[in-house]
């Protein structure tokens, strides 16, 4: 088992102590926290142990698992770093791009791993469905979030929308050209609600809408190539999945057969491929304690975490130009 300390004991820093101290993969030592408050009544409730020196902490494990504001990922990366620790970073890996290089740089040099946590790819709609998105040519996702205060203190870019920047950067194989963005401030000081459109070099298109402010909750993702169609319902892990093929000669009664204009004949049918049931948090957590102990490659690198972040800070910077 890998010996591994957590940094950020807020909302989702509990979900991250509660699965490293049920999973085996992991001996969950203990947690810091900036606000001794809370780290004594997380301590008090969980019977987690708390740590009211991050230097300590870090000395104590193998592994860092850093789950604190944005603004401070950097820092507590690179302070675990240099101390030959593994780092499990939550998304978006750093606030700027100078500091998710050095970071880079910091793995490189110390020879440890690091993961960026992309949760989406670790839904089974998505890992159900992810080997059949092929050439995907045009994408359309909906990301849509009922107002919460928390995560407010970062555009909807980097708090929900480059959930799907990163999904769609797995399974599209070329470099972004261009991107024309446009976000608009309705609570927050900065934009609530984003609509991106990133043109790929190879002809792709991604058109991405993100709201923190809708009334309902959803997050959609629909993905159309050469001869396909695949929709990826992330919230209620469902998938469609819609394909065509040369109609046989002579097709059955229930057949359904296309013609186009120039008297080509298609036959639709439909895959249901299956979706099992996990929990995605505690998989990329697992995951990263495979990639550790077998030397292998993380399934979200921190090269794809930052490649995620600079196409999100892209799009606020169109943003500013328009």
């Amino acid at each position: 088992m890998l010996k591994v300390g957590v940094l950020g004991a807020g909302h989702l820093g509990k979900i991250h102590l509660r699965l490293l101290n049920e999973s085996d993969k992991f001996e969950l030592i203990g947690f810091y926290d900036p606000d001794a408050n809370n780290g004594k009544a997380v301590e008090e409730e969980f019977g987690y142990t708390y740590f009211d020196n991050i230097d300590a902490l870090i000395e104590a494990v193998e592994v860092v698992d850093i789950v604190t504001p944005t603004l401070s990922h950097y820092e507590c990366a690179k302070k675990a770093m240099e101390q030959h620790r593994h780092v499990f970073i939550e998304k978006p890996i750093t606030n700027t791009l100078e500091e998710a290089n050095e970071l880079l740089a910091l793995e490189k040099k110390f020879k440890v791993k690091g993961q960026v946590g992309h949760v989406e790819r670790f839904n089974p709609a998505f890992m159900a469905v992810k080997s059949s998105i092929k050439a995907p040519m045009f994408i359309e996702s909906h990301r849509l979030a009922e107002f919460n205060p928390r995560g407010t203190d970062v555009p909807v870019v980097l708090d929900l929308m480059i959930h799907d920047i990163d999904a769609i950067l797995s399974v599209v194989d070329a470099e972004v050209k261009q991107i024309n963005a446009s976000g608009v401030s309705v609570i927050s000081n900065s934009p609530d609600i984003a609509n991106a459109r990133i043109e790929f070099e190879n002809g792709c298109v991604a058109n991405l809408t993100a709201s923190r402010i809708s009334l309902k909750n959803m997050r959609k993702s629909r993905f159309f190539q050469r001869d396909a169609y695949i929709s990826v319902d992330f919230l209620e892990k469902k998938v469609e999945v819609v394909k065509m093929k040369d109609a046989p000669e002579s097709p059955g009664e229930f057949d359904m057969v296309l013609q186009n204009a120039e008297g080509d004949k298609k036959q639709i049918y439909f895959e249901n491929p299956e979706i099992a049931p996990n929990n995605a948090i505690k998989d990329e957590l697992e995951t990263f304690a495979d990639a550790i102990r077998n030397d292998t490659t993380p399934v979200v690198t921190l090269q794809q975490g930052s490649n995620a972040l600079r196409v999100a800070l892209g799009v606020i910077q169109s943003f500013e130009k328009n």
